[in-house]
């Protein structure tokens, strides 16, 4: 493959990531003005980051067919179509029912790319360098989140800013659109981009040498994947444990709330919550930028069980730290329901700051003292809260994030492998759809430190997972 075509291949994949991670991250700050202009309840602001993960899930039942018969190149120029056109819907909404039409076709959209993409990417290179520039996806990914943050710190005070975070994704989307047309065209059965040693890198990583012999072409069905035959059947309980784990330790929620999270933990403005979560940002890149260089020199699984592990400590700190705050937590979707007199994203916050301390701070013949004390308690564990964050952030960026579709394009057969990611990404987004959809509601119940403590233990329960099902490599 010649360096401009392996250039093009970069710089189209990492903007389809970018444009994937904007996407994700922006709803984080569009959602207060959101929530303010249109008067929207707790299910109301749930169903406005799930409809991205609705429509996704909805291509993932057709995608895998769609890729591997019109090929990935195709899907890519496709999926960019639909999200000029979702974002278009987006920025000239007038209702919470046009805002829900447009998150769902952008997420059928970035559900296609995202397949598409590390697909495309995995069987332009070779195997040695694949960790590398698969990774480079996820890379885009983080810097698309970091984006999407400044984005919502610099328009925060604008008045309807949220069509402004919204329409700034045409600009990476354009910019995709041209550079995938000067690529060629692959398929599953595309010859000469996938060699020989993928295969064997693939049953290494299902734990023994398939039977077929490395050059013996083989024909697969999606039912394939439900049989023994060539360890097809452990090759998909393993994809579908990583991406359930990955979805079951809340990182999406850290994602699509990210401001909500900041917020009720003390940064009492939206402008401090959102430049907060900025800095989440900055560390996911950092923490993704590390795992792209060790990917194929530390080995997957070993970035995995690490990574996995700090994440799920960092969880369970998390909610501790949650537990001991004098914030009350529970509160945060109570108090924004529509009947609220709150007309603004500035009187939203400051209300919400006023009511949330309130009813933490005891009021006695000391209240000035008191004060005191509990102000300096409160920044003390909303700082210490926002760096096991970060800590939380790092560690998914150099685990879940990259290595989850990493592995997946590399253990399955190129013959079903856009049919096998399909069938798994499904689960993926179904995951992560119940997990983003019930987020207000559970934290209502059980405040941030239980459904901290819940991410956790299931993270505890992903490491022992991953040691037991994955060889090394």
């Amino acid at each position: 493959m010649g360096c401009s075509v392996l250039v093009l291949t970069i710089i189209a994949s990492t903007l389809g990531g970018l444009v994937f991670g904007y996407e994700l991250g922006i709803i984080s700050g569009a959602l207060p003005q959101l929530q303010a202009q249109f008067h929207l309840g707790c299910v109301q602001q749930e169903a406005m980051v799930s409809a991205l993960l609705i429509g996704s899930l909805s291509a993932s039942v057709i995608g895998g067919w769609l890729i591997d018969r019109h090929g990935r190149r195709t899907s890519i120029l496709l999926s960019n179509l639909l999200i000029l056109g979702g974002t278009i819907i987006l920025t000239t909404s007038i209702s919470f029912l046009a805002l829900v039409v447009g998150r769902a076709i952008i997420g059928f959209a970035m559900s296609i790319s995202s397949m598409s993409c590390c697909i495309f990417v995995s069987e332009m290179v070779a195997p040695e360098r694949r960790g590398l520039m698969v990774t480079l996806y996820e890379v885009g990914i983080t810097v698309g989140i970091l984006l999407a943050y400044a984005a919502n710190y610099v328009l925060s005070g604008v008045q309807a800013g949220w069509r402004y975070m919204f329409g700034l994704a045409i600009i990476p989307s354009l910019m995709q659109l041209v550079s995938i047309r000067f690529l060629p065209q692959t398929t599953g059965t595309s010859e000469g981009l996938v060699t020989e040693n993928d295969s064997q890198q693939s049953d290494r990583l299902a734990g023994e040498m398939s039977n077929q012999h490395p050059t013996e072409q083989v024909k697969y069905s999606v039912f394939d994947l439900f049989k023994t035959k060539d360890n097809m059947l452990r090759r998909t309980a393993i994809g579908l444990g990583l991406v359930l784990s990955q979805q079951f330790t809340g990182q999406p929620n850290v994602l699509f709330y990210a401001s909500t999270i900041l917020f009720s933990v003390g940064f009492q403005s939206n402008a401090s919550a959102v430049l907060a979560s900025v800095g989440l940002g900055i560390v996911k890149v950092i923490a993704t930028l590390l795992a792209m260089i060790c990917s194929d020199k530390v080995g997957r699984r070993s970035l995995l069980i690490g990574g996995c592990t700090v994440l799920a400590i960092g969880l369970i700190l998390t909610g501790f730290l949650c537990r001991q705050s004098v914030i009350d937590t529970t509160k945060q979707c109570t108090s924004l329901e529509p009947h609220s007199n709150l007309t603004s994203p500035a009187e939203n916050q400051e209300n919400m700051g006023n009511i949330l301390v309130n009813q933490s701070t005891p009021s006695t013949g000391r209240e000035t003292h008191d004060s005191n004390i509990s102000s300096h308690s409160e920044d003390m564990y909303k700082w210490i809260i926002f760096i096991c964050m970060m800590t939380v952030v790092s560690a998914f960026s150099v685990s879940f994030g990259p290595m989850t579709w990493l592995v997946l394009s590399e253990i399955f057969p190129k013959e079903v492998r856009g049919r096998a990611y399909s069938f798994i990404n499904c689960f993926n987004v179904g995951a992560n759809l119940i997990v983003t959809f019930s987020f207000l509601s559970i934290t209502d119940v059980i405040g941030l430190s239980g459904i901290f403590f819940v991410y956790g233990v299931i993270g505890m329960a992903a490491v022992v997972f991953i040691y037991h099902n994955m060889v090394k490599v």
